[in-house]
């Protein structure tokens, strides 16, 4: 095995040596380094990506005996660089150096080796051959761990033995066994083909329809109020704060407070400790009296004046933002001023990471400036706006190794208006050329502030996204828009990981790729799959096609469970898509990845697409499709279904539905005027004549059968 190291063989680290060679600290890094005698070994210095927390390595959870052993291969595992010759044999995985996320849980499990160790009595990993790794092997599968966390212990202790040896004062740890004869035999059965984002559950539509509204409604109606209101509240916590007590700040502020108990008005008031008190920043701030000469008379002179006279703090900015032709509020509270920042900011991300369908990496990536204004072609016309930004899961050099400050994405995303709007919003709320979600502008005095460089984290933006949707349905609730509550999604939080997911549920399964969600607050109706967001763009598409898959899978499979339960089927393309849904029994149990996606959607007969907006199924077949008669496209456009299409069938469940809706047009022509009454009733004539042609013309399962 020939193996090279930076330190040289044979050096030894002492206390003050420091953990990580300079070479490897990330560009821009300012932080501390920490040495190796130290007890904590962040793993910081080492990454370059805003938004990743990589841990640390706590020194103090390793048994005490086996500690300094573990330290010396860790510190060897950071700086070691293993060689192209030795990397041949090894899994594609292995780089020639190892990321700090790897480093990370390697050590990680390295601690649960020698907790093990330690409870077995040995007391160094001299002791640690191939035997005993093939005991902690088995004692790891017979565990009950998930196969995947078992195969990343396995590949912990291959390294532990590797960087033994390439270390400056190798133990002799053993060669584990399943490096040599391979790893099924430790680990447990597998229960899915899949991993990552295939795993992931979208949001269901009732919790992700409301949540873009309202953070769209947040990005677009209320922005400036907000941002206008921020910023005087802390033009007055300011001058609040640097106010010098005089005689006249004392008079102006008896005048202000006399004033508005003489007259009966509620005095600014705030809830903190759980009690009503004097809002004493706010009163500091438009009277000129100091912090001191307030909280002094808060606390005895008015302590029982604002008991029977609390009221609001309203910051004197201008409300503009309207919501169902009303003013949104009547002025912004001092006391809320900053939650609704971080609301605004929180509905932001969730417009960039579902309308764009980026990583939660990517957008906490994005920095000021990634979304130019674009220049006018020679026509004059200004085409789309695009984003700059980074790309870090797949991040490597010219060996293959992890960059963990990323590289910038060869294809830029397409940004529509709203995610425009909300990039726009980021740029007012961070320094020029700073990241957008810079944890140091995002940070307003609440808990405790984020370490370090860099950008929120993604654990921050969960809970800030829990926060949003639960301030967004006490307005839904107060304003009495019970349609906008957003419902508990039943596979749990909400997250971040889930746009993606999610984005491309609703293009698959939507008419046209229309991202129907958004098209209810009326900003997105343009925007289609074919020329939408990062269709195009590495990553999602692989997405799409899997949804799209599915989406099929799913429609022949009810479409056959149906028909065998005596449904009948009308239109001329009723007898293809009896033959589609007979496929539907070879797909049971299949696992759709992204190659299976591609046959799946390549097979011609099996492009089968239900329109729940239009009350029918399109069994495409491009030759005879009228919705493309002049292009090229290989799928529907289910947005432009013509009547007369020979790719048309309806089941007895779709004419179902269009009695009801013509029951419905039927209802609200009784309350309207000619002749747009005349108008609805000729609309439901239509629809039933449809279904009536229908009962007519059915056919099922058996009838069909030659």
């Amino acid at each position: 095995m020939s193996l090279a190291i930076d330190a040289g063989r044979g050096f030894l680290p002492g206390p003050d040596t420091s953990v990580f060679a300079p070479h490897l600290i990330a560009e821009g890094y300012t932080g501390p380094v920490v040495g190796y005698g130290d007890s904590v070994w962040p793993m910081a210095p080492m990454n370059g990506n805003p938004s990743a927390d990589v841990g640390a390595i706590y020194w103090d959870a390793f048994p005490a005996g086996l500690r300094e052993e573990f330290r010396l291969i860790a510190w060897t595992l950071i700086n070691g660089e293993l060689t192209t010759s030795f990397l041949r044999e090894r899994p594609a995985s292995w780089r020639t150096r190892t990321s700090a996320p790897i480093v990370y849980q390697t050590a990680w499990n390295w601690r649960r080796l020698a907790i093990w160790m330690h409870a077995q009595g040995r007391g160094s990993l001299r002791s640690c051959d191939s035997k005993t790794l093939d005991r902690y092997g088995s004692f790891l599968l017979e565990n009950g761990t998930a196969r995947n966390t078992v195969h990343k212990a396995l590949i912990a202790l291959t390294r532990l033995w590797v960087f033994d040896g390439l270390g400056p004062s190798p133990l002799g740890v053993g060669r584990p066994p399943w490096d040599l004869h391979g790893v099924d035999d430790y680990l447990p059965p597998s229960t899915s083909t899949q991993g990552g984002e295939n795993l992931t559950e979208e949001l269901a539509p009732e919790t992700m329809g409301p949540l873009l509204i309202w953070a769209i409604r947040m990005v677009d109606d209320y922005a400036e109020d907000i941002l206008t209101a921020a910023a005087e509240r802390r033009r007055i916590s300011a001058a609040a704060n640097s106010n010098a007590g005089t005689p006249d700040s004392l008079a102006a502020l008896h005048s202000y407070v006399n004033g508005l108990l003489a007259t009966g008005h509620p005095l600014p008031t705030h809830i903190h400790g759980g009690r009503t008190c004097l809002n004493i920043q706010y009163v500091a701030g438009i009277t000129g009296a100091s912090i001191d000469q307030i909280s002094k008379r808060a606390r005895t002179t008015w302590r029982q004046a604002v008991s029977r006279q609390p009221g609001p703090s309203p910051l004197q900015t201008p409300v503009i933002g309207t919501i169902g032709g009303q003013p949104w509020r009547d002025a912004i509270d001092f006391a809320e001023a900053l939650d609704l920042l971080r609301h605004l900011t929180t509905a932001c991300f969730i417009v960039i990471a579902y309308l764009t369908g980026m990583r939660p990496g990517e957008v906490l990536g994005l920095r000021s400036g990634c979304c130019p204004d674009p220049e006018p072609d020679e026509n004059g016309k200004l085409p789309q706006h695009m984003i700059f930004g980074h790309v870090y899961k797949t991040a490597r050099d010219e060996d293959g190794n992890h960059l963990s400050a990323g590289v910038l994405r060869e294809a830029p995303w397409v940004a529509i208006a709203p995610v425009v709007h909300a990039v726009r919003v980021l740029e007012r709320v961070v320094p020029a050329d700073a990241l957008l979600f810079d944890h140091r502008a995002h940070y307003w005095g609440k808990g405790k502030m984020q370490k370090g460089n860099g950008s929120l984290r993604v654990s921050t933006l969960v809970g800030r996204i829990e926060d949003f949707a639960a301030w967004a349905n006490e307005e839904a609730t107060a304003l009495g828009r019970g349609h906008e509550v957003i419902a508990p999604d039943p596979h749990g939080s909400i997250g971040t990981e889930r746009f993606r997911r999610s984005l491309a549920w609703h293009i698959a399964r939507r008419p046209g790729g229309l991202v129907a969600l958004a098209i209810q607050y009326g900003h997105l109706r343009t925007a289609v799959s074919g020329g939408y967001a990062a269709r195009s763009r590495d990553g999602i598409h692989k997405l799409l096609d899997v949804e799209t898959a599915r989406a099929t899978i799913d429609t022949i499979t009810d479409l056959q469970e149906n028909l065998d339960d005596g449904l009948g089927i009308s239109g001329p393309a009723a007898r293809r898509a009896i033959n589609a849904a007979a496929t539907a029994p070879q797909f049971q149990g299949t696992v759709i990845t992204a190659r299976t996606a591609r046959k799946i959607l390549s097979n011609a007969d099996l492009a089968v697409y239900d329109n729940p907006n239009t009350l029918l199924m399109c069994v495409y077949n491009r030759d005879r499709a009228l919705c493309h008669r002049d292009t090229d496209n290989t799928s529907p456009s289910l947005d432009r279904c013509v009547s007369s299409c020979a790719n048309i069938a309806r089941t007895d469940h779709h004419v179902e539905q269009l009695r009801h809706r013509a029951a419905v047009l039927d209802k609200r022509a009784g309350r309207l005027p000619d002749p747009i009454s005349d108008r609805l009733r000729h609309n439901a004539d239509r629809l039933r004549t449809i279904a009536d042609e229908h009962d007519r013309t059915r056919i099922t399962l058996l009838e069909s059968a030659p």
